[in-house]
């Protein structure tokens, strides 16, 4: 099921650390024939320099997200406006936690992806605290060194639904199976508005 559609999708998908987002995402970007905006991928290298800089090596620590959070998510928005801007669907991944936890957050980001004619979509994969933390673990990601140093695994990981229009996903379901059912309801226009 390779889709091209007619009016670009903006999808964004997000959720807790370890549950499977950008797996996801990649299945649904090559479903889609749509361009994959991973925010790790786009900012990696940028902002470990910016934790050189500050001496700051965990990825979670509040010094380095408020050094670069706002720039990492530009560069990935700018990315999606300028693919949706000549006619391509994107699929972004990353935490988009502002965005999930504030409607007001959320509004601006889809109003952006509109505007440069997108249908934008956020899917929320759901998952319970002891699947992450397996999955953290067993993924052995140099990222979640610092987490599971400090004994926490996934103590402060917010796995609440966002209290925005989203499209909820099982993140225990395989990702194609998953893809399969997000998909029918964005092609469908089965997405909840933001409006």
């Amino acid at each position: 099921m390779n889709e091209r559609v007619r009016e670009p999708q903006a999808v964004v998908v997000t959720g807790p650390p370890g549950s499977g987002k950008s797996t996801l995402a990649a299945v649904l970007a090559a479903r889609l024939g749509a361009a994959l905006l991973d925010l790790d991928t786009a900012t990696a290298d940028l902002t470990a320099v910016v934790g050189d800089l500050l001496e700051v090596e965990d990825l979670d620590d509040p010094v380095l997200a408020r050094a670069t959070r706002t720039a990492r998510y530009a560069a990935i928005t700018a990315l999606a406006e300028e693919n949706l801007r000549l006619g391509l669907s994107v699929v972004l991944v990353a935490p988009f936690t502002a965005e999930r936890r504030d409607p007001t957050a959320w509004a601006a980001l889809a109003a952006r992806l509109e505007a440069a004619g997108g249908r934008p979509a956020l899917v929320w994969l759901e998952i319970d605290a002891a699947t992450v933390e397996e999955r953290i673990r067993r993924r052995g990601a140099g990222r979640d060194a610092p987490r599971l140093a400090r004994g926490g695994g996934v103590s402060g990981v917010d796995l609440a639904a966002p209290p925005v229009p989203h499209i909820r996903a099982d993140a225990a379901q395989a990702p194609e199976t998953l893809a399969d059912a997000v998909l029918e309801r964005v092609l469908r226009g089965d997405v909840p508005s933001v409006s």
